[in-house]
């Protein structure tokens, strides 16, 4: 468990950070970048959980969401290293395996789409695709981490991003179900 009793310590004020195995790094470090843009996609789902409009059977699931992404960015912040110490956290193939069945669920309940959606709506659905675009530049930043430092980043958090930022897209338009997605229009302002 985490016990924070001191929200600063001043330890970072030379341009570098702890990681999960208490080494230090520099703040520019690829993997930081990454569990810090996981954080970033972490909060944009808290914000859509405040909008009215959210449709209540998806609260649990981004809040199961929530706490797997925290899982995310325990792994990246702790190198993959042979025969650790402490077993970390890692992200596990079952955890992207359930983000696969909720894609398949709710997207089942959704109409075939015949053109790319505008990313807009419902403040719920809204919120949801700037939460998906995090996601999606967090999985980024984890490649990048992962193709710097090779096999000392576990590829299954970039994989888990990936699949989240599909089931987010997926449960935008959930969120604007009732009515519909703004679709786009090629060329329609020429």
């Amino acid at each position: 468990m985490v016990n924070l009793t001191r929200i600063y310590t001043k330890t970072g004020d030379d341009g570098t950070t702890s990681l999960g195995d208490m080494s230090r790094t520099s703040k520019n470090d690829p993997r930081l970048e990454a569990y810090a843009t996981v954080d970033e996609a972490n909060s944009a789902i808290g914000v859509a959980l405040c909008a009215d409009t959210l449709p209540a059977e998806l609260r649990p699931l981004l809040i199961r969401i929530q706490n797997d992404l925290f899982d995310v960015g325990a792994d990246l912040c702790t190198p993959v290293v042979d025969e650790p110490k402490i077993e970390p956290l890692r992200v596990l193939e079952s955890q992207i395996t359930y983000l696969e069945e909720q894609i398949d669920a709710y997207n089942g309940q959704l109409e075939p789409l015949r053109s790319f959606v505008l990313p807009s709506g419902t403040l719920a659905a809204a919120n949801l695709h700037v939460a998906r675009t995090v996601a999606r530049r967090a999985e980024r930043c984890t490649w990048a981490a992962i193709h710097a430092f090779g096999g000392g980043v576990n590829p299954l958090a970039a994989k888990y991003l990936n699949r989240l930022s599909d089931l987010l897209f997926v449960l935008a338009r959930i969120s604007n179900k009732e009515q519909g997605d703004e679709l786009w229009v090629p060329g329609a302002n020429r």
